[in-house]
Formats: C-alpha cells, sequence, structure tokens
C-alpha cells in the first residue's frame, strides 16, 4: 500500500467484501453500488448529478492520471455518495491540471477506496445486479457497518431529483439568441447548457416542480427535460406537468431521466435494469435509419417497451425509435401526433462519444418548423 494509506473496504448486502485502503479516513458511507466502463472522463462522472446516491465503481485501471480541471465539471461540485479504483494516481500529468484528483476529493469528503479488484467486483455486480453497499475505514466489516447497510434505502422509490434540481429559474444565453428553451432541471449537466444556447438557444432553467402554466407563460420555443438520478416512478409530480406542457404543442426533447418520464406522461411504466448501462460505449440502433450509434449512459431504470416491437404498453402515442443492442432496452421514443422526441443515452456526452449529438439540431429543426 502507498504511504500515509490505511486499510478499508467495500461490504455488499449480500455480505460480499473487498479489501482496499484509503489516504484520507471517511465515515461509513452507504448507496448502490455501480460501475461504469468509461475510460477518460472520470472528472465528468464525479460531477453528473445523475450518479447522485450511488458508489462508482471505474472499471479503467488508473484512474486520477491528468488530475481535474474547472473547465470539465458537469456541476458545482460531486455527486457520487463514493468511488472505488484499482488504482488511483497521485501525479496530474495534464497541462490542464489545477491539481490531483485525490486531493480534490479529500476537500469535498468524498470518499475513495483504492487498491481493489475492481475487475472481480464489476464481474460480481454484472452477475447479480447493483445492489446496496457501505464504504468503510478498517480491516474488515464491523457489525456498525452491516447495521447501516441494512437500513440504507434501495433505489427503487427514492425521487432523488428534487435533490438536485436548482433552487429557482435562471438564465444562460444572448438576449437576442433564436429560439428560447425552458429547461426542467432535475439533475441537469453543464454540458447540456453549452449545447443549448450554442445551437441559438437562450436557456431558462427551472426546478424540477415548477407548474406547467409558471413556465408556458413566458412562451418558450421549446422545452427540454433533463437527466438525473433515481427512480423515475418516485417523481410522481413530473408526469402531470408534462402532460401539461405536452397539451400547449411546444416540442419537448428529453434525455435520460427525461426519456422516461416522457414514458410515464403518456401512460407507459419504467423498470429497474439488472445493473443498469453506464459508460461511454454502448451501441444504439436508430430503428428508422439502421445506423448504429455508440453512445454515453448512465442510467439504472428503461422505459419498458414490446420486445422486437416498435410500441410502448400502455402508451399507445409513442414508438419507439432506438433500441440498445446489447440487451433490446428502449433507448428513444418519439410521440405520433405531437413534436416531443427523448432519448435514454446523453447526446451531450463530454468527452464523448459524438454519434448522437445531433439529437440538438433536431430539436433546433423541430422548433423552426413549430407555428
Amino acid at each position: 500500500m502507498p504511504e500515509r494509506s490505511r486499510p478499508a473496504y467495500l461490504l455488499l448486502e449480500d455480505d460480499t467484501w473487498y479489501r482496499g485502503a484509503t489516504s484520507a479516513p471517511f465515515g461509513i458511507t452507504p448507496a448502490e453500488v455501480v460501475f461504469t466502463t468509461n475510460m477518460t472522463g472520470y472528472q465528468e462522472v464525479f460531477t453528473d448529478p445523475s450518479y447522485a446516491g450511488q458508489i462508482v465503481v471505474m472499471t479503467a485501471t488508473m484512474i486520477g492520471n491528468y488530475g481535474i480541471n474547472a473547465e470539465d465539471i458537469e456541476s458545482e461540485r460531486p455527486r457520487v455518495a463514493g468511488i472505488v479504483v484499482r488504482e488511483l494516481s497521485p501525479l496530474a500529468s495534464s497541462w490542464r491540471a489545477s491539481g490531483s484528483l485525490d486531493a480534490w476529493l479529500a476537500e469535498r469528503d468524498i470518499p475513495v477506496v483504492s487498491e481493489v479488484d475492481t475487475r472481480r467486483l464489476t464481474r460480481h455486480i454484472r452477475e447479480r445486479g447493483a445492489m446496496r453497499g457501505v464504504l468503510a475505514c478498517g480491516e474488515a466489516p464491523s457489525d456498525q457497518a452491516r447495521r447501516i447497510l441494512a437500513a440504507a434505502p434501495r433505489m427503487e422509490g427514492l425521487d432523488l431529483a428534487s435533490t438536485v434540481t436548482c433552487e429557482g429559474l435562471a438564465t444562460y444565453g444572448p438576449e437576442d439568441a433564436r429560439f428560447r428553451v425552458a429547461a426542467y432541471d432535475y439533475g441537469m449537466k453543464r454540458n447540456i447548457l453549452r449545447l443549448l444556447t450554442a445551437s441559438g438557444c437562450q436557456v431558462t432553467v427551472a426546478r424540477a416542480d415548477t407548474p406547467a402554466a409558471a413556465v408556458l407563460e413566458r412562451r418558450p420555443n421549446g422545452i427540454f427535460l433533463s437527466n438525473g438520478p433515481g427512480d423515475p416512478a418516485a417523481v410522481r409530480y413530473a408526469p402531470p406537468i408534462i402532460r401539461e406542457l405536452a397539451a400547449s404543442g411546444t416540442p419537448i426533447f428529453g434525455i435520460c431521466l427525461g426519456h422516461q418520464l416522457l414514458g410515464l406522461a403518456f401512460g407507459g411504466r419504467t423498470v429497474k435494469l439488472p445493473y443498469g448501462h453506464r459508460g461511454g460505449n454502448h451501441p444504439v440502433k436508430d430503428l428508422e435509419s439502421g445506423r448504429v450509434l455508440i453512445t454515453s449512459q448512465n442510467h439504472g431504470f428503461a422505459v419498458d417497451g414490446e420486445v422486437g416491437g416498435s410500441g410502448v404498453p400502455g402508451a399507445p402515442p409513442l414508438q419507439v425509435t432506438h433500441r440498445n443492442l446489447n440487451d433490446g432496452t428502449v433507448e428513444g421514443i418519439r410521440h405520433l401526433e405531437l413534436p416531443i422526441f427523448a432519448v435514454q443515452y446523453h447526446p451531450e456526452a463530454s468527452p464523448g462519444p459524438h454519434d448522437a449529438r445531433p439529437h440538438f439540431a433536431e430539436f433546433v429543426r423541430m422548433m423552426s418548423s413549430t407555428p
């Protein structure tokens, strides 16, 4: 173990546990344990609000080698509950770095356990599914850690969007922008704002529970429904708002949690995936063009869809537009009559891939063609 390191561990709810080490002591930390296959972009992962309430296992062997910088964060602070890695680099080898990752996380009280056999851990989660766990200091799991783990809430039923949404209305972009977009913040990433403003939009960001009337009175050209964490079925206030927004005829574009909430708003349902989709290498097929997109993803729930079909059970107005080629899950939907579409993956992905970025241009075209 490196100098200054002390023993630490990850304990899972099936009583499997993994030895590791930490250089910064921390209290017992419970959360759902998931893994992501991102090879780069760890800073974006740790600051993505969609990871709120989760301990994230990084499958890349070394994390922290290019440090951190102020330009690549996706929110004002880290959102993960904790981090598990094989090796945490103490050196930041990048001209852009403003500091080391381990120091940055320690200053923000984010527990990091390194020296873990993350390959074995990832295979275990793939076989058993995402589950609750705790990070703790010590040579072996304590009775206290087991009690805290047993009392920790499951992800099912958690409305985490309300814990990461903004405080009130805030506007970004030039006053003379061609389009005015109202964005519902369920945990929105900063790069979404960058891409919308770069597409000629002025964006007003609203709390997740903002009444539809308060948004529509601003007469937006389009409405954006953002990504976010937690169980979509628990965000019960969102579907009625979305239905009212849709009835106005205003174009709507949803991503990730926004995609799931659109499915719920029109009568569909969502299901929890065994271990979710998290990483930057997920293949998605556009059912209309036949084109395959390599996408970035981060979600543990999905809109339920007919296997091999184009419909969404319980939601006759919706058509499936995209499918995940690994497991066939629904990755995109479109309303058959209204100017509404959504995708489960992340077209705003930074550092990438960028195959799906044209969805922002699609949203702009939709706004252009809507009276």
